[in-house]
């Protein structure tokens, strides 16, 4: 029999029971029993939702109430040393103390999960580092499942992958010292999930769809070698995804495990030498037919023939079929969504759905295409009506994309010509101070906008109770002496949500949620057709902010790849096309910002870090593109309209060429988790443009003092020019209160002038 397995369920729940249990849970409004057995509920109905699909083979220990690298941290006692004295080693007070941080320990750093919109907490190696088994989560979770009736199999990061994904504080660190004081850890999880009567587990190894070093190839075989004495009897298997193995392929099918599971959908090249490799070496083979990362239906004819191929070379008892990775990328139930019409729910499946097609695969495979022929029919049937409809193709937008020219992608000056024009227009002063876009949603803004869906607030009160909040957040700015402004972002629901409602091409979910990090989900538009931009977006909200205050308002909208990164996006063309669609329609909104006098305008593009390849050898086109989309969104304007970007936290170093190309007046960037550390790329890069490092977290509740910001400056200023520096938050200000806002952005106002004060003396 082939086997249907699962490699992870979206775990915040279909209507984020997650999110608003653990949010209770930080406010004191919910005690920490009721927020374990809020966990255990939605695990046993996660568990039944897939045994009820057909899934035979059931994971646990997916779950997580943050984050799973951090679950894998904790599990193995790497806490950092400013976080263990908060509580008890293994505590949840500890725990999110690492997340979010607490009185007198910032928060551990996040970064993106591969190629993903989703952050994980990133591991800190410091000095005299120790590895410790410190927590039994993995083992309660997997209890808890035999004692509830389902046979599962627990799921853990992989020892490299963790080790490569964590961050040294300390000089000298060696990948392989880490991976050999992890290794007997591991071993000692192993061997107690043994104990407890597992018989499969899944390790997570997606750093074997990187390029890896000698030393990182070294260290997944002596790993292997001493975790595979241990593991006989639990039948380990490596799961990869987010891309092909590649050149690691020999090296991934040589270790001593079970089975492999590899991404099918992102690399389908890759089947015939696995097949061949998993032959050679006797493996199972876990193949990843449905995708883990988009919402489109799978093509069950095409996915069959795959299984057929496979069983017929291995065996039917060697294949299983699975999903590309985990479904922590995906909504959870499409049945949920009554308001998107028959035709696009026709082309979708959310996680619920998906699990169904993983069974139908794994029975089609086993007992025959007449096992599964009306549900081949059916699917059949979608595939051609998403070709054939007419709501995907619009030939004007085809046509403007073809006409685009090299012309189009440049500014008329250079940086510099533009930046003495600049500076004479604005007449800012020194650190100019500035936010990165979004205020706090306060429940009144919320409260309006779900009555204004409802139809119970008409336009003309909607627009009145956003005008009121949008002059609320201008008279605070100018109270505090914040040099340029922005409106706020009320009548925003999301950064990417707002301007796709008001594209063609797009369409919405009501609850299709999907985990960034945390308790904060998304919502990702659903990008099924060509893209145009019928009408102004975003000026009459920034033309009114502008006509209540003389100070310099910033007009704020998202870029074009990030607006297709954190969407679900067509796979019926290439993403590059898709990307310069947007970038027309941004371009023309860029365009009427500056009819309109405004004068500094931010295009926002934190997902072109995310969205770089996983192999290095296809950079050059991405970025090439990439880039390409940005310049021809910003490339309209005159040189005296400064254009500024934002990226959120990324590994500046690989794509400090590319930010460079960019050619935006100003950046901004997340660099007070790292201490400025991300800031070295600019400075080695010598990045001729100007910097706003972010001088507080936003991520965390936590208040940084002005000493603390002075010295992020004071970091920043030893490496760049003062004319170079803006002083800004780590990101937008949404998810925040305002209690905390109001205090931390009054201290990054006095850290400002007190680097403005220093520069004075130092010049007399």
């Amino acid at each position: 029999m082939i086997t249907a397995l699962n490699l992870g369920v979206p775990r915040v729940g279909a209507q984020r029971e997650l999110k608003k249990t653990v949010e209770a849970y930080w406010q004191g409004k919910l005690g920490q029993k009721e927020l374990l057995q809020a966990g255990a509920a939605l695990r046993r109905r996660h568990w039944q939702m897939q045994k009820d699909a057909g899934i035979h083979a059931v994971p646990c220990n997916d779950f997580s109430f943050y984050d799973q690298v951090l679950d894998m941290a904790a599990l193995l006692g790497c806490v950092p040393k400013r976080h263990r004295a908060v509580g008890a080693p293994g505590s949840l007070e500890v725990y999110f103390s690492m997340a979010r941080g607490s009185k007198d320990a910032p928060a551990m750093e996040m970064t993106k999960w591969f190629d993903t919109n989703y952050h994980y907490l990133v591991p800190e190696f410091e000095e005299g580092q120790e590895f410790k088994l410190s927590g039994s989560k993995v083992f309660d979770e997997f209890q808890e499942s035999r004692k509830a009736g389902f046979n599962t199999f627990p799921v853990l990061i992989g020892p490299v992958t963790f080790a490569l994904l964590g961050k040294a504080k300390v000089s000298g660190w060696s990948l392989k010292d880490t991976v050999a004081r992890l290794v007997p850890v591991y071993e000692q999880i192993l061997q107690k999930l043994a104990e407890l009567g597992a018989d499969w587990i899944q390790i997570d190894e997606p750093c074997l769809v990187t390029d890896l070093s000698e030393e990182a190839r070294a260290a997944y075989k002596t790993a292997y070698e001493k975790l595979g004495k241990v593991s006989a009897k639990l039948n380990p298997f490596i799961a990869t995804y987010f891309g092909a193995l590649g050149d690691n392929l020999d090296l991934a099918f040589s270790l001593p495990v079970a089975a492999l599971h590899v991404d099918l959908v992102r690399a389908p090249q890759q089947l015939e030498a696995c097949i061949a490799a998993a032959a050679k070496t006797g493996k199972k083979l876990g193949l990843g037919l449905v995708d883990g990362r988009n919402i489109w239906r799978n093509d069950l004819s095409v996915s069959l023939a795959v299984v057929e191929k496979a069983a017929a070379k291995l065996g039917a008892e060697n294949v299983a079929v699975g999903p590309s990775c985990s479904l922590l990328h995906t909504p959870m139930d499409l049945d949920l969504e009554t308001e998107l019409d028959a035709e696009l729910k026709g082309w979708m499946a959310f996680a619920k759905q998906k699990l169904a097609e993983i069974a139908l695969l794994a029975k089609g495979g086993t007992q025959g295409r007449n096992a599964i022929a009306a549900e081949l029919k059916a699917s059949d049937a979608a595939q051609v009506s998403r070709k054939a409809s007419k709501r995907i193709h619009d030939p004007a937008v085809k046509q403007r994309s073809v006409a685009v020219t090299d012309k189009m992608l440049n500014r008329h000056s250079g940086f510099a010509q533009r930046a003495q024009l600049q500076r004479g227009a604005f007449k800012l002063p020194a650190y100019p101070t500035t936010s990165i876009g979004s205020f706090p949603q306060t429940p009144e803004i919320r409260e309006a906008r779900a009555q204004h869906k409802k139809g119970a607030l008409n336009d003309a009160g909607y627009e009145a109770a956003m005008k009121k909040e949008i002059a609320s957040v201008v008279r605070y700015q100018e109270e505090i002496g914040m040099d340029v402004l922005v409106h706020g972002e009320a009548e925003r629901n999301d950064m990417v949500e707002y301007f796709g409602e008001q594209l063609k091409g797009y369409a919405f979910s009501k609850n299709g949620w999907v985990q960034s990090y945390g308790s904060r989900c998304v919502k990702p538009p659903l990008l099924f057709g060509d893209v145009s931009r019928p009408k102004p977006m975003t000026v009459p909200w920034t033309q009114y902010a502008q006509s209540i205050t003389p100070k310099i308002m910033k007009g704020m909208l998202t870029g074009p790849v990030t607006m297709l990164q954190w969407s679900f996006v067509r796979d019926d063309q290439p993403r590059s096309e898709t990307c310069k669609q947007l970038a027309l329609a941004i371009r023309d909104e860029v365009a009427d910002l500056e009819k309109a006098g405004i004068r500094i305008i931010q295009i926002d593009e934190p997902a072109i870090r995310e969205g770089l390849p996983l192999r290095k050898a296809e950079w050059k086109a991405y970025l090439k593109w990439a880039v390409d989309a940005f310049r021809l969104t910003a490339c309209t304007v005159e040189d005296k309209t400064q254009i500024h970007t934002h990226m959120c936290y990324s590994e500046f170093n690989d794509i400090i060429e590319a930010v460079g190309a960019m050619d935006a007046d100003v950046i901004s960037i997340e660099t007070s988790r790292s201490q400025m550390e991300l800031l070295d790329a600019f400075v080695n890069y010598k990045y001729p443009n100007e910097i706003g490092p972010g001088v507080y977290d936003i991520h965390s509740p936590r208040v940084p003092s002005v000493e603390e910001m002075t010295v992020l400056l004071e970091k920043a200023r030893a490496v760049l020019k003062p004319e170079q520096i803006w002083v800004n938050p780590d990101c937008g200000l949404k998810t925040r209160g305002w209690p905390e806002v109001k205090a931390a952005l009054q201290n990054m106002v006095q850290a400002a002038r007190l680097m403005r004060e220093r520069e004075k003396r130092a010049a007399a």
